[in-house]
């Protein structure tokens, strides 16, 4: 994300996305009330008779909008921001609904009533991570599972499961192996060709490391390995163990998705342990935050974005006395394992300084 202006004291700043991560941090920054203005095309009547179509003519014009709602499709990798138009140029009009289709590299400019510390964090860490997303494959003796981890979370490419022969049929066993390598690595490299990606390779047992041998006949794909873990699941559920325990730490050091895990996974472990200084729950929370023991305040995107008018404003004066008393507030993505788990617990919880009663 190129932040091309920022100037917080008037409300605005102007970014342009480069890489499609930035749409989910876009998706959790414009809100409601807010007003976007971008280049984008509309159409324009070029008389008052509306009979005949042909009369229309669509132009690219640059158009603002006050935001009514935000809709993201990550499996077609589209943001739109929808709203009415309060800025045009004279021949368009204000007063009509009119959507934006956000795009990679073409600017984009937001103004709020007030910039929350959360909104230019996140920014930021856009801004200064270059981190490209990460191929990640589970193989061991019943299949794998491939997947890319982005900022959002796990979008799980291809899934294949297979029987292997007992190992009184070793030449079966050979053969069933070698199919399944073949399968795999024809996989990855036709998701890696997408767009040149790191790969790390997990799995239980020996499988995993004949695989990386097997690779070998793919010398452009076996460069591009970063790492090789062993986690204790198979398939699907190993790559998300892998993503609980730390194990991409490597490859994923500096992405949104580790970070949140670990603070939901965090928040789970001092529930295991019955410790108090965990909160979850909206009125809990509030609590906490009155007493200035807030150390993380952990809240889910979904949350967030389908809460009513009052909710939100709740919502946010709890982010920001939270943030005027030195915590911090991240937001998790639904999208992931951790998110969902946090949406159990009602989508809001906290890491707590001190127990509070």
């Amino acid at each position: 994300m190129k932040i091309l202006r920022s100037d917080v004291k008037h409300g605005v700043v102007t970014v342009m996305p480069e890489v499609l991560d930035d749409f989910w941090v876009l998706y959790n920054i414009v809100e409601k009330g807010d007003k976007v203005y971008a280049r984008t095309s509309r159409e324009i009547r070029m008389s008052e008779r509306y009979d005949r179509p042909e009369k229309g003519k669509r132009v690219s014009v640059t158009l603002g909008i006050t935001v009514e709602n935000v809709t993201w499709d990550n499996s077609m990798n589209r943001l739109r921001i929808h709203g009415i138009i309060c800025d045009a140029p004279e021949e368009v009009g204000a007063g009509s609904h009119h959507t934006i289709n956000v795009s990679l590299n073409r600017p984009l400019k937001i103004i709020k009533e007030r910039w929350m510390k959360h909104h230019l964090d996140q920014l930021r860490r856009a801004a200064e991570h270059k981190v490209p997303p990460v191929i990640v494959i589970a193989i061991d003796d019943e299949g794998y599972c491939i997947g890319i981890l982005r900022g959002f979370g796990v979008e799980i490419r291809a899934e294949e499961h297979i029987t292997l022969p007992g190992k009184s049929r070793s030449d079966d066993r050979r053969r069933v192996l070698q199919e399944l390598f073949k399968s795999a690595a024809k996989t990855v490299e036709e998701i890696w060709s997408e767009r040149e990606t790191p790969i790390v390779i997990l799995g239980l047992g020996y499988v995993k490391d004949y695989f990386m041998k097997y690779l070998e006949k793919k010398p452009e794909l076996k460069r591009r390995v970063i790492d090789v873990k062993s986690v204790n699941s198979t398939g699907r559920a190993g790559i998300y163990e892998a993503l609980r325990s730390g194990i991409l730490g490597k490859a994923l050091k500096h992405m949104r998705v580790m970070r949140e895990t670990d603070s939901v996974e965090e928040l789970l472990r001092r529930l295991g342990k019955d410790r108090r200084d965990v909160a979850y729950g909206m009125e809990d929370v509030q609590k906490a935050c009155i007493f200035g023991a807030i150390e993380k305040l952990l809240l889910t995107d979904s949350r967030l974005r389908g809460a009513s008018d009052e909710e939100r404003r709740a919502l946010e004066d709890l982010m920001r006395k939270v943030e005027e008393k030195g915590g911090e507030v991240i937001i998790v993505s639904a999208e992931h394992e951790a998110g969902a788990k946090l949406s159990s617990l009602g989508g809001v919880a906290a890491l707590l300084r001190f127990p509070v009663e």
